[in-house]
């Protein structure tokens, strides 16, 4: 069967519903659901039961692309920057020294052991140098497991910053392999000039993002997504014209965006959520389709030798040197390098040397396919035990006082006041995202005249606006001096 515009809403409904619908059962085994998407993928493709005819690596490279952005963006709108703060030098060492140690290793092994060359070795080790953010705590939460320490914050910001230096060097080793140019010496002022624009970039779209949104002031609630995914693609689209790296600066725009006060932002990070989801689900469904198991069963000695390297030596490798220059304890260490799971950005990064013309392009795209598979399979299905057996996961009766949600808990007040707003109150024609209201008060109703209004953070306040305040101390509220007026009389306490 060919996919053609007549029947691609139809093939495509069809493998969403079963992805969704019967991926559902593999959270029992604790294999992540995306790995049963490429599997879904696998069996509609050319050689499967579905015969779905699919071999265009540039269309995949591009839905592939295309999806990543989606996941980084929602994946830093949802990063907790005083989560990551901590263990911030961690996770940068770890997703750029530690990507490039991995690179090496499996580099210089299959060199060796294999006959490939240097160059077409570190492009294999560079493809598959990046973890898989959505397979680790897809797992995690499915298993309801619970990590002691700053380990899953750590986890998190490694996995969702580690694709730019993956991209780099696959991207750089790509046009060394292809081209036979080792002029080495060029790495360095390219590395620095991709992620110093990547990063400024990043820096100056999060800022003037969250101004245009607040600002902008829309009619249509509904068009804040719209907008906000045009400024999100111009980032990395932007970026990456200009010779950037554009997965570095949409992943910190998104993280600046989701750590600053913004307009609809609750909202925002849902849609996107469920953006990342259906995207990550496409992504896994064009992979799957996009390989030939004929063409990967012969390499499974092979593979599985990559693999069993990949994972006992040369992830471990990254990971202890990398956090040598950090007080980690050793069962840490083993724990984050167990967590290096492979997912669906080796294998879109594998479509770059298809799409060069490198020799062995082919057997790197299935050795990856083959590798992220293994990796998912036994990494995933084993999490939950070595996270007890290495004794970083907290124990059940501690994790049932500590289920709460701590941004939850942080917004139990103690006071409840009401006040009226006079004209010469600075709030006064101001919305309550300009107002810079601390995070340990909430406005939870306004009454204007003799209507009651659910605020936003596009609300504006007007005179004799009647604020209902939530505050954790009661003498909290007479220290903040904006909305400059006494408490009304008869206002409720508690």
């Amino acid at each position: 069967m060919m996919i053609e515009a007549g029947n691609l809403l139809l093939i495509g409904s069809i493998l969403l519903l079963i992805s969704v619908v019967a991926g559902k059962t593999t959270n029992k085994l604790g294999v992540p659901t995306l790995i049963f998407f490429l599997v879904v993928g696998v069996l509609a493709g050319s050689e499967g039961i579905g015969g779905i005819h699919f071999d265009n690596a540039a269309v995949a490279q591009f839905i592939g692309i295309t999806a990543l952005n989606f996941i980084l963006f929602s994946g830093g709108l949802d990063t907790h920057w005083k989560s990551i703060q901590p263990v911030l030098w961690k996770g940068i060492t770890l997703s750029t020294l530690g990507v490039f140690l991995t690179a090496l290793s499996v580099g210089v092994f299959v060199h060796f052991v294999f006959g490939f060359t240097l160059a077409e070795g570190l492009l294999l080790g560079s493809i598959v140098s990046a973890t898989d953010a959505a397979a680790v705590f897809s797992i995690l939460r499915n298993k309801g497991i619970g990590l002691k320490g700053n380990l899953r914050p750590l986890l998190e910001l490694e996995s969702g910053s580690n694709d730019p230096m993956a991209y780099f060097l696959t991207i750089t080793l790509t046009a060394v392999v292809a081209s036979g140019d080792t002029h080495l010496g060029e790495l360095i002022p390219s590395f620095l000039k991709e992620f110093i624009l990547g990063g400024a970039i990043g820096f100056v779209m999060g800022r003037s993002s969250v101004w245009l949104i607040n600002n902008i002031k829309l009619e249509t609630e509904g068009l804040y997504p719209v907008l906000t995914l045009a400024l999100a693609m111009f980032t990395y689209s932007a970026t990456h014209y200009i010779g950037g790296n554009g997965f570095l600066a949409i992943y910190l725009c998104a993280v600046i965006m989701g750590n600053s006060k913004m307009v609809h932002k609750r909202s925002l990070i849902k849609f996107y959520d469920g953006q990342a989801w259906l995207m990550q689900i496409i992504l896994f469904l064009t992979l799957g389709l996009l390989v030939f198991p004929s063409r990967v069963l012969p390499l499974i000695g092979m593979g599985m030798l990559i693999s069993a390297f990949l994972i006992f030596v040369a992830r471990p490798i990254g990971v202890f040197a990398a956090l040598s220059l950090f007080g980690s304890n050793t069962r840490s260490k083993l724990f984050i390098s167990w967590v290096g799971l492979r997912g669906s950005v080796p294998i879109v990064f594998a479509t770059y040397p298809l799409l060069a013309g490198v020799p062995k392009a082919d057997l790197i795209f299935n050795l990856v396919f083959f590798i992220s598979i293994t990796s998912v399979l036994l990494q995933g299905t084993t999490l939950s035990y070595i996270a007890k057996l290495l004794h970083v996961a907290v124990p059940a009766k501690v994790k049932k006082r500590t289920d709460l949600d701590f941004e939850t808990t942080e917004r139990i007040k103690a006071g409840m006041h009401e006040i009226v707003l006079d004209k010469s109150s600075p709030a006064v024609e101001k919305s309550i995202v300009e107002l810079g209201i601390p995070p340990t008060m909430n406005i939870i109703a306004i009454k204007r005249n003799t209507d009651y209004i659910a605020p936003k953070g596009s609300t504006k306040l007007m005179a004799n606006d009647v604020l209902f305040i939530l505050t954790e101390e009661k003498d909290q509220l007479n220290n903040w001096t904006l909305f400059n007026q006494q408490e009304k009389n008869g206002g409720d306490k508690f």
